[in-house]
């Protein structure tokens, strides 16, 4: 028998007051797993790379993002005590809970940040009740980050907001060390509103760099500071009005952002963004309306109300849209997907400010183009035939972490599609090769992908922006990548992948796989089995494509001479991020070493289903039959 729904499921998050309920829907399982005095929360026993004691001070510290902006907001909860004790108790030396003394790079420092945050916005219900001996020990812990080693990353920010909470309580802080840090952030803004996660070299401009940390931290900032630091706040907000001009384009009609890069089970935290424009007071230029900014942080909260994102105590999972462990990062804590309550921060508004009195409106979908590119991040993206995905390129995380080669280098990521990752190391199906070309020396027992492509660009070609990258599987191997987006009225859920191989001494096998989707049948719930002419699959010379209850993918050969082998894999259980049940149309074929270089051509097909339409019959035909064209200054290259 299923469970009794979680509250936050059933919530139809359109008011003020709806929100706040939801954030309490997200609080009320954590007291079930808090500890006697409060500064720990134990929600789980998976393990990440540092200690036990902060991966619990983790869950008492990620909530904070919401019920601080709860309490600021003029909120109420009946369980802030637990988090008013955890403080004292967390911070004091003598007690049993006490989080202990930061390190160098030491997670303590993260959670430093959300304690900050409430510090600074919710001193009343926070930092008030604590008596005069738990005050300085929780100034003492938190201070004792100014003096320690800390990554050049987006890490810097929370020391900016510790230090940023002590000033607000009027306790001692470091006015010194957090204007270094701060301008030493500046060092990362590339311009247009972009900054990248680390220095010069550092090609990382993922949602770390948006709704996760950097741009978030920078408007946040900006309110809090707008009178003691003011240039720099109202430089902050610029760089937000032309980031958002881009950064709407990674999400969809239906709220759900593009997963793309790392730390995805932060869930909800992608579109906090939107959330952090609201409580900085930054109005948008059109059509980035109130209503609109307000549409896109609720529609995101509506779409992860319908996925298997809770346990079955009605606490957050580590997954994305069902519990997954694959796909996440040693620094995952059972505690950390709470940093999406990061999404929550317009509750600290009062009920009067636009974004709770404007209408929530759609994406001004007609307003927006239809493909856009993104220079800095090297994007492209597509919200044509029903469908919004971008084109990669160039990305890398500063280290080389879990399935970083999924995470940052396929060719496309997809709203509605999602990606997938190795969930093992031997045969095709464990590496979900979906949206790359992956090439093996062993007869197919292990694979290689793409993971960097440092001299990615975007260039035109024929009108249409193309992403252009190189790569190595092998030293002796290159692969030139030549990404086209799809094109509006002439081939709209087509885009092109043409790659260059120049391969004088090697033997290998390639697969190129196209979108993975959902693999089992609307009647049954089974493999999806040969197309019968309205699901299933089919696989030809030269071509494979899937119909499933999620839409229609697949991929043709368009390469000059003989056709790859056209199949659909049934890739690993639980290696994609959206369905747990997937298949993945691909072409194969064999690579001898040869003299010059070898093209080879995929037009690669995606038609989601519309959320709440009744499938694709009858129209996914159609769209298949518009296919796309090599364009010509390409082909004059291939000659």
């Amino acid at each position: 028998m299923p469970g009794k729904p979680h509250p936050f499921s059933k919530n139809p998050m359109r008011t003020r007051q709806e929100l706040q309920e939801a954030l309490k829907s997200f609080l009320d399982p954590l007291a079930q797993h808090t500890s006697p005095n409060g500064a720990r929360v134990k929600i789980g026993s998976t393990a990440t790379h540092y200690d036990e004691t902060a991966a619990q001070l983790e869950g008492f510290a990620r909530p904070l993002w919401g019920l601080a902006s709860l309490l600021a907001g003029g909120g109420s909860y009946e369980g802030v005590d637990r988090w008013v004790n955890g403080l004292a108790a967390g911070t004091d030396p003598k007690s049993e809970e006490y989080w202990g003394e930061s390190r160098a790079k030491d997670q303590r420092m993260v959670e430093m940040s959300p304690i900050g945050f409430a510090l600074a916005v919710a001193s009343e219900q926070l930092w008030k009740p604590l008596s005069a001996e738990s005050k300085e020990a929780l100034c003492k812990w938190l201070t004792a980050i100014n003096d320690k080693e800390m990554p050049n990353t987006n890490w810097l920010w929370f020391r900016v907001f510790a230090n940023l909470g002590l000033s607000k309580v009027g306790a001692v802080f470091d006015p010194e060390r957090l204007k270094a840090d701060l301008d030493h952030l500046d060092t990362f803004y590339l311009g247009d509103g972009w900054s990248r996660d680390g220095p010069e070299g550092v090609r990382q401009l993922d949602y770390y760099s948006g709704s996760f940390a950097i741009q978030y931290a920078q408007l946040v900032y900006s309110k809090l500071a707008a009178n003691t630091d003011p240039i720099r706040a109202e430089e902050y907000r610029d760089r937000a009005r032309k980031y958002a001009a881009d950064f709407v384009h990674m999400f969809d009609e239906y709220g759900r952002a593009i997963p793309f890069g790392r730390s995805t089970t932060y869930r909800m935290a992608m579109a906090a963004f939107w959330g952090a424009i609201a409580f900085a007071d930054v109005e948008l230029p059109a059509p980035l309306s109130w209503g609109v900014v307000k549409g896109i942080l609720f529609r995101n909260l509506r779409w992860w109300s319908q996925q298997d994102i809770f346990s079955s105590d009605g606490t957050l999972s580590i997954g994305y849209c069902y519990p997954n462990m694959y796909f996440t990062e040693n620094y995952n804590s059972p505690g950390s997907p709470y940093w999406g309550m990061k999404a929550f921060i317009p509750l600290a508004l009062p009920e009067s400010h636009p974004f709770w009195s404007s209408e929530e409106l759609p994406l001004p979908s007609t307003a927006l183009q239809k493909t856009v590119s993104l220079h800095h991040p090297n994007h492209i993206i597509s919200h044509l035939g029903d469908h919004t995905f971008l084109l990669s390129s160039g990305q890398a995380c500063h280290y080389p972490l879990k399935a970083t080669q999924a995470k940052y280098g396929k060719f496309a990521y997809s709203s509605a599609f999602g990606f997938s990752v190795p969930t093992g190391s031997f045969g095709l199906d464990q590496h979900a090769a979906d949206s790359v070309i992956a090439f093996s020396d062993d007869e197919g027992e292990t694979w290689k992908t793409r993971r960097l492509a440092p001299e990615a660009r975007i260039e035109t070609m024929d009108g249409l922006p193309v992403l252009i990258s190189k790569w190595f599987p092998w030293p002796d191997v290159e692969v030139e990548t030549w990404l086209f987006p799809p094109v509006e009225n002439v081939s709209e859920n087509w885009h092109l992948r043409i790659h260059k191989l120049t391969n004088p001494n090697r033997k290998f096998l390639s697969a190129e796989g196209s979108f993975s989707i959902y693999g089992q049948t609307s009647i049954d719930g089974r493999t999806l089995p040969t197309f019968d002419g309205t699901e299933g699959r089919s696989e030809k010379i030269g071509e494979a494509f899937a119909v499933s209850p999620a839409g229609a993918v697949g991929i043709l050969d368009l390469s000059p001479g003989d056709k790859r082998k056209g199949t659909v894999m049934n890739v690993d259980a639980n290696a994609n991020l959206i369905y747990a049940r997937t298949v993945l149309p691909q072409l194969e074929t064999e690579h001898s070493p040869k003299e010059g270089a070898t093209w080879l051509v995929s037009a690669v097909f995606g038609l989601p289903v519309k959320v709440g339409g009744n499938g694709v019959k009858g129209i996914w035909e159609g769209r298949w039959e518009m296919k796309p064209e090599i364009p010509k200054s390409m082909l004059k290259h291939m000659m």
